[in-house]
């Protein structure tokens, strides 16, 4: 399979950092994970428009016109493509028994699976994990730098975003190199991604009075949780004195942003876009 690096989005990227750097010295805030705090609600709120404007209306029809099964289906074959690159990272990471685990899961799902529309492993008590390259620079001690939102793909920490061509490029869906069957499979994928999220707008709207500082809050908790394996700094778990509720997926939906809201390219070109909110 040919592969093209995502040179726009490594653009993208590189634009979004120098205002990071031109903002940091006119910018203070609070909360010391987010010395950017202007430009990132400022960002939040433009990745939310794009979000209302374009993606979720197509969220929308999809989730009324697709049956259960299908959409299961859907996820299953997303999930395996991406079970590959979570490997290769568990393997970075040291994590022998579970790198392991994820290339046998994607080989059993790609064939008796039938290319992963059937998830023949979990049944097979096989656990899907979830890593990417920020992850693995975290576990081998690389800060995370400050909370910064990256325009059209969302919450991200510095580190984080500074790998998020590495991450592209390890994606078997933006590794297609033929430019239509790419772009059909990842508005795809943002699509459906998108319409799991369509239940919990309501919920995050109403249960706080802040959606920016909540999601940020609740994305950093998340983030350090999967650094950490499950196991976090103690000093990380809690925000503002008071442990965040579990029952709001907000972290469910940055994550999701980020690693599979990308938006079909336009006309010849690679510009992929992402939603930064679930609203």
């Amino acid at each position: 399979m040919k592969r093209k690096f995502p040179q726009i989005h490594a653009a993208v990227v590189a634009v979004a950092l120098g205002a990071l750097v031109l903002s940091g010295c006119a910018t203070r805030a609070a909360n010391p994970d987010d010395p950017l705090e202007t430009y990132n609600r400022a960002m939040f709120g433009f990745n939310e428009t794009v979000d209302q404007a374009v993606i979720r209306p197509v969220a929308e029809a999809y989730d009324a016109a697709t049956p259960l099964p299908v959409r299961t289906g859907i996820g299953n074959f997303f999930g395996n493509l991406g079970d590959l690159w979570i490997g290769g990272n568990n393997l970075l990471q040291g994590k022998l028994g579970d790198g392991l685990s994820d290339l046998l899961r994607f080989g059993l799902n790609s064939t008796v699976g039938i290319l992963g529309f059937f998830d023949v492993a979990s049944e097979l008590e096989l656990p899907k994990h979830d890593e990417d390259f920020g992850q693995t620079l975290g576990r081998w001690g690389v800060g995370e730098g400050a909370y910064f939102v990256v325009p059209f793909f969302g919450p991200r920490t510095l580190r984080d975003a500074v790998v998020l061509p590495v991450d592209m490029y390890g994606d078997n869906v933006w590794g297609i190199g033929d430019v239509p069957t790419r772009n059909v499979m990842t508005a795809l994928r943002l699509v459906h991604a998108r319409a799991n999220l369509l239940g919990i707008d309501k919920t995050l709207d109403e249960g706080t009075l802040d959606k920016y500082s909540y999601a940020r809050d609740f994305y950093l908790q998340q983030r350090r949780y999967k650094v950490f394996d499950g196991n976090p700094p103690l000093e990380d778990i809690e925000f503002n004195g008071a442990a965040l509720p579990p029952g709001y997926a907000t972290d469910i939906a940055a994550q999701t942003a980020v690693n599979q809201l990308q938006l079909v390219s336009v006309g010849a070109g690679d510009f992929g876009v992402a939603a930064a909110s679930s609203r």
